[in-house]
């Protein structure tokens, strides 16, 4: 499963902390951008990177990451093919994969501590989706 990851300036230390962490693990992760901590940019291009990203790949991962992670899923929740979760717990993680089957962790590098985040995107690579009546629900929220 490829892992498609970006970050704004506030998020690029946490965004390279994950793909070490990643590449560690074998995934194969491709980079979306920014490629600076320090360089202001405007967090819904790289949004917006990742989201095309998965429309044309579906069965990818994403992962966002900001300041809080509250822009990032803002502005990637606009589309239609898209389910991109804010989590700050394992638990959020592991629900937003199982019930919600979401395609896109959101992370925000300032309100999440990073030995945390990375067990929270272990959870939400590896949980798989639950089905049943959770995918009844995803249909009523469809475009």
């Amino acid at each position: 499963m490829t892992v498609y990851i970006a970050s704004d300036h506030a998020g690029f230390t946490l965004k390279k902390l994950i793909i070490n962490d990643l590449n560690e693990k074998g995934y194969p992760v491709i980079d979306m951008g920014t490629s600076s901590a320090t360089e202001s940019v405007d967090y819904p291009d790289f949004a917006h990177a990742v989201v095309d990203a998965l429309e044309m790949e579906p069965s990818a991962q994403g992962i966002l990451i900001c300041g809080t992670g509250i822009g990032m899923s803002i502005a990637a929740n606009r589309f239609s093919h898209i389910r991109a979760a804010l989590c700050h717990s394992d638990h959020d993680a592991r629900a937003a994969r199982q019930h919600n089957n979401a395609n896109i962790l959101c992370l925000g590098e300032r309100t999440t501590d990073k030995d945390r985040a990375l067990d929270f995107v272990h959870t939400f690579l590896t949980t798989p989706f639950d089905k049943g009546r959770h995918q009844q629900r995803l249909e009523k929220i469809k475009c």
